[in-house]
């Protein structure tokens, strides 16, 4: 008899374990663990394993899984502050459950599905007050500024889709600490690394609109064609936001495409404290946001919104005999890259009909006035720095500068490799201007002030028990 791919009559009792198990991730995500959880021989060995020639029992294989999941780093945790997460809102874990169940691709017309991705898309544009005419949702910040920076090299290049690059000079200007997407982008669309041209940013770590200004012209007056200016909406490196206004007059004299790179902090745009920030964003071209960082949705959910819905039909779309266009409509495959596309907006539909629009600007609020908090109580501390200008969004680098220490790269590094392994708060280091900084940031509807707080009392304790410095400089810890 052939091996069936059903789960036949252990399928109930199956989604009732999974469901076991959701259920106590949930509750494990709402309060922080002492530690981290470390991986055991046993699951090493099980991880170890060749291909299985014959199935095994479904409820200890979803027992398998969930010993592998509770023994990596998950983001969703309120004292994760590595990188920029998502939180696994989970309203969102169960959207994917159920658009994964149905599997419904894309690609082309899907009915309601197609329909509740630009309900979707008219929704994400609203909460960030940017006039959308037309967007998709992709599978990250990547994808989506790869997606909008095609739009702006067919129009400042028409035709390069068909002809390529050939005896062209195209350039695309950025900060100098944009996302390196943006290289990655140049990259792939045929411009070159050697296209980026990387803007000089000012003491808030900002482009300077008259640095761009000098670059477009020289570049002009060498025969090079400006094809898109790039402004960040929260750096990765400090959260610092672009002047839009600015950079938009420029696009606006010059005629040049403006993109906002927004995957991390453009949600900020939506809370009252942070809007004068992005002033100017209705005047950008396209932008990009990924919700699963600070929309709190389970990755993958990000989103590529552009001012003038023909723009991405004139890049992407073709008209090939297994695609129907009815009635002369676009499919999404006329305005994406990919082919195959599952339903990525029910998890942000979803989230935003359970909760409204208001809870996810007081979650964004909040972060921010976490990070205002553990800044002023990191430049109060005696041992410990922090940048000159306080944070714009939701990330708060600093360093601990103990007495006695001579080598404070090598000390910061060493602080967050124990921070790490101690467990009770991860963080991540970065490099600003050749020196090691911790990077915490704030992006989890989950996180406390008090967790805050004990951030701030880890990192001393764990700093004043550095062995490479002199015991007698080594401050008491009460």
């Amino acid at each position: 008899m052939k091996d069936s791919l059903s789960l036949g009559v252990n399928r109930q009792a199956a989604l009732n374990h999974a469901a076991a198990l959701v259920a106590h991730a949930w509750q494990d995500f709402d309060n922080p663990r002492e530690s981290e959880t470390e991986i055991s021989d046993g699951l090493i060995a099980e991880l170890r394993k060749p291909l299985p020639e014959q199935g095994s029992d479904v409820i200890e294989s979803l027992d398998a899984a969930g010993d592998v999941l509770d023994a990596s780093l998950a983001q969703s945790r309120p004292r994760y502050l590595a990188y920029i997460g998502s939180s696994g809102l989970e309203i969102g874990a169960l959207a994917d459950l159920l658009a994964h169940s149905y599997d419904i691709n894309l690609a082309l017309d899907a009915r309601a599905a197609t329909r509740l991705e630009a309900q979707a898309i008219g929704w994400l544009a609203d909460f960030l007050g940017f006039p959308a005419r037309l967007g998709s949702f992709t599978s990250g910040g990547t994808i989506s500024n790869i997606t909008a920076l095609a739009a702006a090299r067919e129009r400042a290049l028409p035709g390069t889709r068909t002809k390529g690059l050939s005896g062209t000079r195209p350039a695309i200007y950025c900060s100098a600490e944009a996302h390196y997407s943006i290289t990655r982008a140049a990259e792939l669309l045929g411009f070159g690394r050697d296209a980026v041209r990387d803007i000089p940013i000012d003491d808030q770590r900002r482009m300077q609109p008259a640095a761009l200004r000098i670059a477009i012209e020289v570049d002009l007056a060498a025969g090079v064609t400006p094809v898109a200016v790039v402004a960040t909406a929260g750096t990765t490196l400090t959260g610092s936001v672009d002047p839009i206004a600015a950079l938009a007059d420029i696009c606006e004299e010059f005629g040049i495409w403006l993109h906002i790179d927004g995957a991390y902090g453009l949600p900020a745009a939506s809370a009252s404290k942070t809007a004068p920030l992005f002033a100017g964003l209705e005047r950008a071209d396209s932008v990009s946001v990924d919700a699963h960082k600070w929309m709190f949705v389970p990755k993958a959910c990000s989103a590529v919104l552009v001012r003038d819905a023909q723009t991405l039909a004139r890049t992407f779309a073709h008209d090939e005999a297994y695609i129907p266009h009815e009635d002369d409509e676009l499919n999404a495959v006329d305005i994406t890259l990919e082919y195959s596309r599952p339903l990525r907006a029910m998890k942000l539909w979803l989230a935003l009909r359970v909760h409204g629009a208001r809870a996810f600007r007081d979650a964004i609020a909040e972060n921010c006035e976490q990070a205002q908090h553990l800044y002023r109580a990191a430049e109060r501390h005696p041992e410990f720095e922090v940048l000159a200008a306080p944070p714009q969004l939701s990330i708060v680098p600093f360093r601990h500068v103990p007495p006695g220490c001579t080598d404070l790269d090598a000390h910061n590094l060493d602080l967050c490799s124990r921070m790490q392994q101690d467990g009770r708060v991860y963080i991540s280091p970065a490099t600003i201007d050749g020196q090691v900084w911790l990077r915490p940031c704030f992006t989890n509807f989950r996180t406390t002030m008090a967790d805050v707080d004990i951030t701030l009392e880890i990192a001393a304790e764990l700093g004043n028990l550095d062995p490479h410095r002199d015991p007698s400089q080594r401050s008491s810890i009460k």
